[in-house]
């Protein structure tokens, strides 16, 4: 039987800011339909391994495959057009902007009428508002401006839009921050529905607690360098932070079962 190919594979990725070494040969893989938390204090190389893969920065070496094809990406869009979909820590939506023209922004559909292309606006509020009550998100009209949305309103409409657009792999850098309970345990609950509907996901976050309920395995780095990945099944929450704190490379003897 033959291997299932992951969704991506990063080998040996570098990157040098001038005389930062920001990642020093990381290699990490994702299989489809999966949450993969990327942990780390701050300045361990989390965010920057994530714009190369999503094609803000390239890569200084190493290789990026995506389904067993090996891919360059010159910018964000070149990724995004084989589906990978990045939700950024600062939320890429513009408060002055309403929620259905967030929701579409940079894809907007249009109507033709003469030798005009015009927005169509009645399509964009159909689609979008059925798009976030399916998300459990409550608005009066996606004609209102974005920013009467709570923290985990807005995440939920980031989080909807990457599924409207049929993504295979959305990144969430710190999903979570400045979040209420309530609002944590709804986006919690969008990524697991990501992944139940085929979406491969990675959870970006300095704090395990966030991510640990719902990943299946974890890849630690240090100041730009991996220090291992675990499955949940082998460590406890306490154990990877544990082995963060100490910045030691971790050897598989060194896991509980």
């Amino acid at each position: 039987m033959q291997e299932k190919l992951p969704l991506v594979k990063m080998v040996n990725i570098e990157k040098k800011f001038r005389a930062v070494h920001a990642l020093n040969k990381v290699n990490m893989e994702i299989q489809s339909a999966e949450i993969l938390g990327l942990l780390g204090d701050n300045g361990a190389g989390k965010s920057t391994l994530i714009k190369i893969l999503s094609g803000v920065f390239p890569p200084d070496g190493g290789e990026i495959f995506f389904e067993g094809r090996r891919v360059n990406f010159s910018n964000p869009q070149d990724a995004r057009a084989l589906g990978i979909e990045t939700v950024h820590q600062a939320l890429s939506l513009v408060d002055i902007m309403s929620i259905s023209r967030n929701f579409f922004l940079g894809r907007e559909p249009t109507k033709k009428i003469g030798f005009l292309h015009l927005l169509d606006r009645k399509k964009m509020n159909e689609e979008c508002k059925k798009a976030v009550t399916n998300l459990g998100v409550r608005v009066r009209s996606t004609d209102e401006f974005v920013s009467i949305l709570s923290g985990g309103e807005r995440q939920a409409i980031s989080i909807g839009r990457a599924m409207y657009f049929k993504v295979k792999l959305l990144i969430l850098d710190e999903p979570l921050n400045a979040l209420s309970v309530r609002e944590t345990r709804e986006v919690l609950k969008q990524v697991e529905r990501a992944k139940e509907s085929g979406v491969s996901v990675i959870f970006i976050t300095h704090n395990v607690y966030h991510v640990y309920p719902i990943a299946e395995r974890f890849v630690m780095l240090d100041k730009g360098i991996k220090l291992g990945e675990v499955n949940k099944k082998d460590a406890s929450a306490e154990e990877i932070i544990e082995i963060i704190a100490s910045g030691r490379m971790l050897k598989a003897s060194n896991l509980s079962h």
